[in-house]
């Protein structure tokens, strides 16, 4: 068989950057984009908030499913960090919200004890989603930020006033990436 003559040069390699790989090749993350891959979008933002707990910051947990296949997870915990990061530039939640193995569990001191994939859960459920909120409670202030299909609507904003401090991650599984929803 004669060999066809094909191009190969740098314009044929393809670069993802950012959360594109997780879009793309979504089973390197969760295994599948069946039942299985929805449940593991639960357990990964799940796992954060225990993560919380274990380390004796969270005494509450609430995991809520709502209508049009929508999970909001809520913790009593410290709160994931809103300030500037300063390798990214951006606020530390857009940095663990859009960064894969971007978190506090690679060695900083945050976390003795912590499940999920160890800094890509919520950056991986982020790009899975069709839209995503997070809500920060933290030294008397409630900060917001949303995204869709991980990309940030806008830069992490204070929005109110809040009572104790904890994180609230909202979130609606994209159907253009699983096969049930």
């Amino acid at each position: 068989m004669p060999k066809q003559k094909t191009t190969y040069g740098a314009e044929q390699i393809t670069v993802l950057e950012g959360l594109d790989p997780v879009r793309k090749r979504p089973g390197m993350f969760i295994g599948g984009t069946g039942k299985d891959g929805l449940h593991h979008l639960v357990w990964e933002t799940t796992d954060n908030s225990i993560d919380e707990a274990m380390a004796g910051f969270a005494q509450n947990i609430t995991v809520r499913l709502l209508p049009d296949s929508v999970v909001s997870v809520a913790d009593d915990g410290r709160g994931i960090p809103v300030e500037r990061h300063k390798k990214t530039k951006k606020s530390a939640l857009e940095t663990v919200m859009t960064t894969l193995h971007a978190g506090g569990k690679f060695g900083g001191g945050a976390y003795k004890v912590s499940g999920g994939l160890h800094g890509v859960g919520v950056s991986v459920v982020n790009a899975l989603s069709t839209w995503l909120k997070a809500e920060i409670s933290k030294e008397g202030e409630l900060y917001v930020q949303e995204y869709e299909r991980g990309n940030p609507k806008f830069k992490v904003k204070k929005v109110g006033k809040s009572a104790g401090n904890g994180t609230k991650v909202t979130f609606q599984a994209d159907p253009q990436i699983f096969s049930v929803i």
